[in-house]
């Protein structure tokens, strides 16, 4: 019989780096060009099969949208609560954004210490970045993460960091600390 698992993930990062349309992407194949504030978090449930060890697997993901504006904190550190990762999203557009990553994983980490991150560089089809492609991957190797660059308009590695994310939950929840 197959393998099921309820895990909760939270996306993370500054206000208007994609979250939403992460999601939106993620969940429905969807894109929406107009920005949509997050006012405190939005809960979306989606099933993802994962191979395990050979075997599959059904990874219901309660995936947490959760208000980017960093004044919220005391906020944050209550809805990481019970998450067993967290998808860290920046607009790579946007150099501040990828500057605000690091806090923003150290911010999940300590509420959720065991709890396993991917560093998502959204807008990537878009020209004029403010960050590198080898900034994110040496920004990911300091954190143990790995990193994408993505784009929720095009669909570029959406679907390959939720089912990364989701394998590293069930995989990695089990390992020693």
């Amino acid at each position: 019989m197959p393998e099921k698992f309820l895990k909760k993930v939270c996306l993370l990062g500054d206000g208007a780096v994609g979250k939403t349309s992460l999601v939106r992407r993620f969940v429905s194949d969807q894109f929406e060009d107009k920005y949509i504030l997050t006012v405190g978090t939005k809960v979306v449930k989606c099933d993802i099969k994962v191979s395990i060890s050979g075997a599959e697997a059904t990874v219901t993901l309660m995936i947490w949208d959760i208000l980017g504006q960093r004044m919220h904190d005391s906020l944050h550190a209550a809805y990481y609560s019970g998450a067993s990762g967290a998808l860290i999203v920046c607009d790579i557009t946007r150099r501040e954004t990828f500057d605000h990553v690091p806090e923003w994983i150290e911010a999940f980490r300590k509420s959720s210490p065991k709890s396993c991150v991917l560093l998502l560089a959204n807008k990537s089809d878009l020209p004029s970045w403010g960050a590198t492609k080898d900034e994110l991957d040496e920004l990911a190797r300091k954190y143990d993460a790995n990193g994408y660059l993505t784009s929720a308009k095009t669909g570029q590695k959406v679907e390959q960091a939720f089912g990364e994310i989701a394998l590293k939950m069930c995989t990695e929840a089990s390992k020693p600390e």
